[in-house]
């Protein structure tokens, strides 16, 4: 599989802001990166930002309601945002499962709705400070991933997003041998969930990721890359992340 580097919007994003997709999207054309290069954007933004990228970068979505359709106000199915353009979307993201009381149960459903239209899946897992301070940020992702990830899923469809909650936005983050030691483990655990298929699921760091850091992190073993929050917002920063990917595999 590819490295994937995948920006995540979060609640930004106007009309205005498609030129950094534009700008992002030129970059991307004019130096191809070794990697595939995702923005997953708020649902009003993801029809014309399919448009402004035209095929140089791919464009997906921060969430999915695990329904296909029906009486679910507000809501948006994969199959919408599939119908959109999007090509991937992100569930389980350590937002949602504390803001909106996300279980494992209704992540590993909106993953199954994701694969169901046809959309890559990027699974979010992370400990928070006190988890890791006590010993069980191990624990605490393995029983996510058992929990989140449906035994369904292919390497193909699937993606893991580590986020240290205590990182995300902080400016603080883990140490190499502590992003190592997790990622490393995250495999374990994918490979006793999937079987093969665990082998070649890419896993992304995330987690006050910037142009300052990237290299260092791109750097450490099973890391397959990186899910971007704020830095992907300004096209100049994602473009540095962007150029930190290794040349080689």
């Amino acid at each position: 599989m590819r490295p994937l580097i995948a920006g995540n919007w979060k609640m930004h994003g106007l009309a205005p802001q498609l030129d950094d997709i534009e700008a992002i999207a030129a970059s991307v054309k004019a130096t191809p990166p070794f990697a595939d290069i995702l923005i997953c954007l708020p649902a009003t933004l993801i029809a014309r930002a399919v448009q402004t990228a035209a095929g140089r970068i791919a464009i997906g979505g921060e969430n999915c309601s695990a329904e296909v359709s029906g009486a679910f106000t507000g809501d948006i199915s994969a199959e919408m945002l599939k119908g959109a353009g999007a090509s991937a979307v992100i569930v389980g993201h350590s937002e949602r499962r504390q803001h909106h009381d996300e279980t494992d149960a209704i992540v590993a459903a909106k993953a199954k709705a994701a694969r169901r239209a046809g959309l890559l899946a990027i699974i979010c897992v992370g400990e928070t400070k006190s988890q890791r301070l006590a010993g069980k940020a191990l624990s605490i992702c393995g029983d996510q991933i058992a929990g989140s990830v449906p035994e369904s899923m292919t390497a193909s469809a699937l993606a893991i997003g580590y986020e240290p909650l205590w990182a995300i936005g902080s400016g603080h983050m883990p140490t190499s041998k502590e992003i190592a030691e997790m990622h490393g483990h995250i495999r374990q655990c994918l490979v006793a969930r999937l079987g093969t298929e665990g082998k070649d699921v890419r896993i992304l760091y995330g987690g006050s990721v910037q142009p300052s850091n990237a290299r260092d992190i791109l750097s450490v073993p099973e890391v397959g890359r990186a899910l971007v929050g704020g830095a992907s917002l300004k096209a100049r920063d994602f473009e540095a992340i962007i150029g930190a990917v290794p040349t080689k595999a």
